[in-house]
């Protein structure tokens, strides 16, 4: 996700324009944050990974166990089924 920069302190100078090859861009973005498309729901609330030939949605969910709910990079970061997460954030959907 981009943060703006923090407000400069007081004894910081301030910002003339140039900016040094060498210095880190406060507003720069790493692209893959901004690339949605590896998320099975880009734009929703899940965190899964899209499901594709190389990642296929074949794996159970640690937590309740119904197979086919992730995929092995969903297994690889720890995640569990949306319906999971949902129950375990306070919002059981029926």
């Amino acid at each position: 996700m981009c943060h703006e920069p923090t407000e400069p302190e007081d004894d910081v100078e301030e910002f003339d324009g140039d900016v040094d090859e060498d210095e880190d861009d406060a507003w720069d973005c790493d692209d893959d944050e901004d690339d949605r498309s590896m998320f099975a729901d880009p734009g929703g609330r899940s965190a899964l990974r899209a499901a594709t030939p190389n990642n296929p949605r074949d794996l159970p969910c640690p937590t309740c166990k119904q197979p086919d709910r992730l995929t092995p990079a969903d297994v690889s970061l720890g995640y569990q089924c949306d319906e999971c997460a949902d129950r375990a954030e306070g919002r059981i959907i029926e």
